[in-house]
């Protein structure tokens, strides 16, 4: 199998795979979910540009932009205050940080990122979930 069609076929059995377990997730675990998807596409994005492969750079970083839009669309700015206001503008820096990646290749920016987002997903791995 060539190397094109196999990162093909690992892409959609993880996307499909997310979506399967992400129908019966908790808005904690979405959330979770989330974080995990983004730390796995800039890591694709790492490879892809490791292999000069930027056309799978670009898919990954935008797969990594969304993911960044679905947890902003998730913070709850009347009940989170300060904290949801400090996560969106950290979510900002990212998507910044994330668009110079792909203008410069820069494996460096993409290790920033996902650093950030290991951080932000150990806090959010230590809160217990809350049922509404």
């Amino acid at each position: 199998m060539r190397p094109d069609m196999y990162r093909n076929n690992a892409n959609k059995y993880a996307d499909v795979h997310t979506q399967s377990v992400a129908e019966d997730a908790s808005p904690h675990k979405l959330i979770q979910l989330l974080m995990a998807g983004f730390l796995m596409r800039v890591n694709m994005a790492k490879g892809a540009i490791e292999r000069k492969d930027f056309q799978e750079k670009s898919i990954q970083i935008s797969k990594a932009v969304n993911i960044i839009g679905g947890l902003v669309d998730g913070l709850d700015f009347e009940k989170g205050g300060e904290i949801s206001n400090n996560l969106n503008s950290l979510y900002e820096y990212i998507t910044r940080r994330l668009f110079s990646a792909s203008a410069e290749n820069n494996i460096e920016i993409l290790e920033e990122v996902g650093n950030l987002m290991k951080e932000i997903k150990i806090g959010w791995d230590g809160m217990p979930e809350v049922y509404h």
